[in-house]
């Protein structure tokens, strides 16, 4: 018995990894959808205000608040600088580059956290590791094409976006452990909101939302809010090196919802750089499963 419920708890991790997955998937199709129409700033602004409600009362259940001084802790205002950067360069790569071209190239994420926390946090990355790293951004060049007919300079809006997730990702680390995520997560949100007012004002560009926007924007911060719920849920539920590679599935789901909703057509060199990509992060997360496993046996 004490043998098969790690594997049911696994199970349920792998389950909820690939709900959160779909669930993301649809919030950026609900997102591209509402960039048709409305101005970048107005989409950040509105995703902002919406979502950091959610995190304040989750706060205020557990007893804390947002207005403490914890917020202006160094590390949570580099945790807010990369929220900002990844919210508005995600959106803006939403509104101008196809939905599945924008998942493949955020699949690289995984092995920019990687290298990131090897450059800052000095975290020991063996020359295989690095080798699939190196390996998934030839995949995210063979995405992109820089150079090339078929290159989109508006596709490097994803990688910004992605930077700026490797940045908040590794700044978290430095919160202290008193503080909770929903804490950090309001004020992150609160920040986006703050840069939507911001982007509003510079461009001074606004649309009144109609009713089929306000929908889309609802649906896309209901499905952001339970996806958000669901990889909480995973990681604490299953072991991380068995959950965490089914993040990729979210690049099947983006291609899927592209090809039935967006009429979307995937060329041969954006699967096969996707497929590059995918491959180097689970050979990453496999040899990182494999040294710990090496560890625990030492």
């Amino acid at each position: 018995m004490a043998r098969s419920e790690p594997r049911s708890d696994n199970l349920t991790g792998i389950l909820l990894m690939l709900a959160e997955m779909a669930l993301f998937a649809v919030e950026d199709l609900f997102l591209k959808l509402a960039a048709t129409g409305l101005p970048v700033g107005q989409i950040v602004l509105i995703s902002g205000a919406l979502g950091a409600p959610v995190f304040w009362v989750m706060a205020r259940r557990q007893g804390r608040g947002i207005w403490v001084k914890e917020a202006l802790h160094p590390a949570v205002f580099a945790r807010n600088a990369g929220e900002m950067i990844a919210a508005a360069s995600y959106v803006a790569a939403l509104a101008a580059v196809p939905l599945g071209t924008v998942a493949a190239v955020l699949q690289a994420l995984p092995l920019a956290v990687t290298m990131g926390a090897a450059l800052v946090f000095a975290e020991r990355v063996g020359w295989r590791r690095w080798t699939a790293i190196l390996a998934g951004f030839a995949g995210v060049l063979l995405v992109i094409r820089p150079g090339s007919d078929g290159f989109r300079v508006e596709t490097l809006l994803v990688l910004i976006s992605v930077a700026g997730i490797v940045l908040r990702d590794l700044a978290a680390r430095a919160i202290p452990a008193s503080v909770t995520t929903a804490q950090v997560s309001a004020w992150g949100l609160l920040s986006v909101t703050l840069l939507g007012i911001g982007m509003m004002l510079a461009s001074g560009q606004a649309k009144a939302v109609s009713g089929p926007e306000t929908i889309i924007l609802l649906g896309a911060v209901v499905f952001g809010t339970a996806g958000y719920w669901a990889v909480t849920a995973a990681t604490r539920t299953g072991e991380v090196a068995v959950v965490a590679p089914f993040r990729y599935s979210r690049l099947v789901f983006s291609m899927s919802l592209g090809v039935a909703f967006l009429a979307e057509r995937p060329d041969g060199p954006t699967l096969a750089g996707a497929g590059l990509i995918v491959a180097s992060g689970l050979y990453a997360f496999a040899r990182e499963r494999r040294l710990k496993r090496a560890s625990l046996v030492a």
